[in-house]
């Protein structure tokens, strides 16, 4: 197996965005990636896009292609990957399998979602469709009220707070008002967070990411050729992708994402690191309960401790161990379809020491941990200076 490096990255503002269509942000985030690594289209090799659910949003389907053909690709293979939320982590995933195997050289990532082409109950209902449609969905759960279930219980087995919940989107929103591509860059107080309007109790608005438009890109490259393309080439040392049941009700303790922990003890294991190792972390917060959930299963604090190590500033820039300095899905934005490989971007930016006010002292060593669903499906990339 090769090494392989991220040699390109991309990305376009994440928000609401009525005079854009689905593949404007995709071309865009594209051809920032090619720009960066000074390569051109006739170059890549192979596309891979990941998007969830572009036929429900935009009417559009063969969305790969159809991307491809509006940067000027065509004669190669246009693959998209859909894994709900992971979708774009998982087609970054099977493109870094790809030329670790030595099948092609370049490889162009994208992950793009337009979401707000249509209304919340519709995007809700769209979104509804990654969990148990036969059970959850027909019960008429939809994701605040499955991870409401996951918070509540967290609640009663370790004691977690909203206080604890609330310290997630304050320190999210802090980082999100310094980053000039989130939707939201506004700085809230732990009393607006405690506050905000009922969503499915705990959670409150405050509690959950934004719909938004966006899209990102990586280009990748066998670790060998990095310096025809950057000065700066990201290591990708390790990752998994895992997957779980779809259904709350068929996993054995809805407190953690077992997914999540077999995707990062793999990729643990490529890398040849320990938890203790990842100097920072860009982790799926779709709901403030799932960046608790995430930092505990990663294995970067015990059980029970997550929110506990929030409040306290474990994770803030200037923490011990730094988490979404991107503003994370909760400020930054989710673009569901581009989320996975726009954290990509982000770790790779703080590592190439380019994250401006957001930019962390240890920044040799990162993690990117993508969540699909309610824990289906997972993806852990860890990516290090070269």
């Amino acid at each position: 197996m090769r090494q392989v490096a991220v040699v390109g990255i991309g990305k376009t503002a994440f928000g609401a965005f009525p005079d854009r269509d689905l593949r404007s942000l995709a071309v865009e985030a594209g051809q920032k990636a090619l720009e960066n690594a000074r390569a051109t289209t006739s170059q890549v090799e192979a596309f891979y896009l990941g998007n969830f659910a572009g036929p429900s949003f935009v009417g559009q389907n063969h969305l790969a292609p159809y991307v491809a053909a509006g940067m000027g690709m065509t004669g190669i293979p246009a693959t998209r990957f859909e894994a709900a939320c992971a979708s774009s982590g998982a087609a970054f995933f099977h493109a870094v399998s790809a030329v670790a195997a030595g099948l092609y050289d370049l490889i162009l990532v994208t992950g793009v979602e337009k979401m707000t082409s249509q209304s919340t109950p519709k995007v809700t209902e769209i979104l509804a469709g990654a969990g148990d449609v036969c059970g959850e969905v027909r019960a008429g759960a939809t994701f605040p009220a499955l991870f409401a279930m996951i918070a509540r219980r967290h609640m009663y087995q370790y004691g977690t707070t909203r206080e604890h919940m609330a310290a997630v989107a304050v320190k999210n929103h802090q980082n999100g008002a310094k980053n000039p591509l989130a939707h939201m860059r506004k700085v809230i107080t732990m009393e607006q967070a405690l506050s905000g309007k009922p969503i499915s109790e705990p959670l409150t608005v405050y509690d959950c990411s934004l719909i938004s438009d966006g899209a990102a890109a990586v280009l990748i490259a066998p670790f060998e050729r990095a310096s025809e393309f950057t000065d700066k080439p990201i290591r990708v040392l390790g990752i998994s992708q895992t997957s779980d049941h779809v259904a709350l009700d068929e996993k054995a303790d809805i407190t953690t994402f077992r997914a999540v922990q077999t995707s990062a003890e793999k990729a643990y294991k490529m890398a040849g690191v320990k938890p203790t190792d990842i100097q920072f972390a860009e982790v799926h917060d779709c709901f403030t309960i799932a960046e608790i959930v995430a930092i505990e299963d990663l294995g970067f604090v015990k059980k029970g401790e997550g929110g506990p190590y929030t409040l306290a500033g474990g994770t803030c820039i200037q923490g011990e161990r730094p988490v979404n300095t991107s503003g994370g899905l909760k400020s930054k934005g989710h673009p569901v379809g581009a989320t996975g490989v726009g954290q990509i971007c982000d770790v790779a930016q703080q590592i190439r020491g380019e994250a401006g006010e957001r930019q962390v002292k240890r920044n040799s060593l990162g993690l990117a941990q993508n969540l699909g669903g309610s824990g289906a499906t997972s993806v852990v990339t860890i990516l290090g200076a070269a």
